[in-house]
């Protein structure tokens, strides 16, 4: 044990965490020539062009250090604050942390927030200042920051370049000397902590794991204590960038197990293995089942595609454990999904990911949070679709989730992002300046506000400098209302939504105007309505196309015209009773960039 070090790269998206863990790998010799690539520990393509990292992944590298060998068990974190859940599991399987800061652009906010994670499971931390071959970078800045932040000395911080390689060797020394070796009892009844998951097509659910007490042979009955499940070890082994197999894993060691497990509601990550005949008095601490944040349908655009997409979404669950699905239905858009997300960025990943992996062409709906409903008797409901509100009449009040949202940025945009956040609902809770031009600011919001453009404008905003992090705080009473939109009186639910009772009249305003304009125009006149319960706020027409039937009555009397005219008319309202309006496509996805 003594010669093992586990330790995983904290920082905020975009600091360069993928890029050094490459020269990591190159200089230890773990990966070369043909094999070597950018962004090596991210397999998937959508991680590759946006450049961040999606899913955690872990590697082992061998190390010699003054003539003695050593076992480096690296885990590479995501960096979005969508992903935070995995974030911690993976510092919870680690012993060490590498904190990356980019020299050019300071400390931010998931820098920070990651790093608090990682100093409450009591991790050593190195700190690290990349991006230093940058003629933009302000290295005493940022050293001043991280002086602030973590009180080290500031020989501790080693200057590093993810591109170039520089303090690649400064870095591994630095984890073999500081960070502790992983502390167990060898001969104690086995516990190990999953900390992620993935999904083979032939071998099933592989999870990794770190061996926390005891040891691990293949072919032991195993038990996966939150589930409850019991399974037999077909094989162990460690993670090199592929599968080496093992006949053993012991105490500290970090590692694979694969038991044929084909349903992904069977391992959760943070779930706790233990052998069947000897298990361990208690599962490791932490575990939760991670809470999807934002709700919305997916439906198949073809509703013949129905069964494709159940598929096509469980097997992608398989790689995704933090996607939930259950069945819904329709009445604009047939049968299809209410599915749960971490955030906005995961519904995006997962909407990409069906497109690309599986061809699925999904309609997805207007994203909502869930909502706790009260009613006057005193029942309680988890709403997750607008739908699902109890009638005006019986309900008494609805509660909302609040965040904490933490914006670091510099001084000069501060009015700006302020009037931001308080259009937003928002109470300003703290501002503090961490240095001369760097503040952050903490807020208390409704997570509702944030779900659709709060990240794009806080971005614009900042022209790109603001950070933002948030965790959740609780649930708090609000007046919200239902806000229908009906087309001829008919409502369509998939556009019927949940808003605070003071932005309703805008919101049904705007979303008239907008399905004015894309709805085609049919035979007759199309009434679209924004209504709350059953007070009308909004409406507009579209007007029908008309066919100009007195253009053959040349002369003679007006009633003849007349009397063509009632004849068209009477024609029109028969048509306005059977016709039917199709919304298109666009027009749920315009609703969504409603501005």
């Amino acid at each position: 044990m003594d010669n093992i070090r586990n330790f995983c790269i904290i920082a905020h998206i975009d600091h360069g965490k993928s890029t050094l863990a490459d020269r990591l790998l190159e200089h230890t010799k773990t990966i070369s020539g043909k094999e070597l690539q950018e962004q090596t520990l991210d397999s998937m393509d959508l991680e590759r062009e946006r450049g961040i990292t999606i899913k955690s992944k872990a590697i082992q590298m061998k190390y010699e250090h003054e003539g003695r060998d050593y076992i480096l068990n690296l885990i590479d974190t995501p960096g979005h604050v969508d992903f935070a859940y995995e974030v911690s599991r993976s510092i919870a399987a680690c012993e060490g942390a590498l904190l990356i800061v980019d020299a050019t652009q300071g400390i931010q906010a998931q820098t920070i927030s990651n790093l608090y994670q990682a100093v409450e499971h009591d991790l050593h931390i190195i700190p690290v200042l990349n991006k230093m071959d940058m003629p933009n970078a302000m290295p005493e800045e940022v050293e001043d920051q991280i002086l602030d932040l973590i009180g080290c000395e500031r020989e501790e911080i080693i200057h590093a370049s993810g591109k170039t390689g520089m303090g690649v060797e400064t870095i591994l020394e630095s984890i073999v000397k500081s960070v502790p070796h992983p502390v167990g009892d060898p001969k104690a009844p086995l516990q190990g902590l999953i900390f992620d998951s993935v999904f083979n097509s032939y071998r099933g659910i592989i999870a990794y794991f770190k061996v926390v007490n005891g040891e691990i042979k293949k072919g032991d009955a195993v038990k996966f204590v939150n589930t409850g499940k019991e399974y037999e070890a077909d094989e162990v082994g460690v993670l090199g960038l592929d599968l080496v197999p093992r006949k053993v894993l012991k105490t500290g060691d970090v590692g694979y197990i694969i038991s044929g497990i084909k349903t992904s509601k069977e391992v959760k990550v943070g779930d706790t293995i233990t052998h069947s005949k000897y298990p361990c008095d208690k599962a490791i601490a932490g575990f939760e089942d991670v809470k999807p944040m934002v709700f919305a349908g997916v439906y198949p655009v073809d509703t013949d595609d129905y069964e494709d997409l159940r598929a096509s979404i469980e097997k992608l669950q398989l790689n995704d454990a933090s996607l939930s699905f259950q069945p819904e239905s329709s009445a604009a858009l047939g049968f299809g999904f209410r599915c749960g997300f971490l955030g906005m960025l995961h519904m995006e990943i997962v909407q990409e990911r069906l497109d690309r992996e599986f061809d699925m062409d999904v309609i997805t709906t207007v994203p909502n949070v869930p909502y706790y409903a009260y009613t006057k008797s005193g029942e309680f409901s988890e709403v997750h679709n607008p739908s699902d509100l109890p009638d005006p009449g019986e309900l008494d009040y609805v509660e909302e989730p609040y965040i904490s949202a933490q914006i670091i940025t510099q001084a000069d945009f501060i009015g700006n992002l302020m009037s931001l956040c308080l259009g937003k609902r928002g109470e300003l809770k703290k501002q503090h300046y961490l240095t001369t031009d760097r503040v952050e600011l903490v807020f208390d919001m409704p997570l509702a506000e944030i779900v659709f453009d709060f990240y794009d404008k806080l971005k614009s905003i900042s022209k790109g400098y603001a950070s933002f992090d948030y965790y959740t705080t609780g649930y708090r009473s609000a007046k919200l209302v239902k806000l229908d939109v009906l087309l001829n009186g008919e409502s369509v639910d998939a556009l019927s939504m949940l808003t605070h009772f003071d932005n309703a009249y805008t919101m049904g305003r705007r979303m008239c105007d907008k399905l004015k304009e894309l709805i085609p125009r049919q035979q007759f006149d199309v009434a679209i309505q924004a209504a709350i319960g059953s007070k009308i706020i909004a409406r507009e027409t579209v007007k029908a196309l008309r066919k100009d039937v007195t253009a053959k009555c040349y002369g003679g009397d007006i009633s003849r015209k007349r009397k063509l005219l009632e004849k068209q008319k009477k024609g029109k309202k028969r048509m306005k009773q059977v016709g039917n309006v199709e919304v298109p496509q666009k027009a749920f996805l315009a609703v969504l960039k409603l501005d």
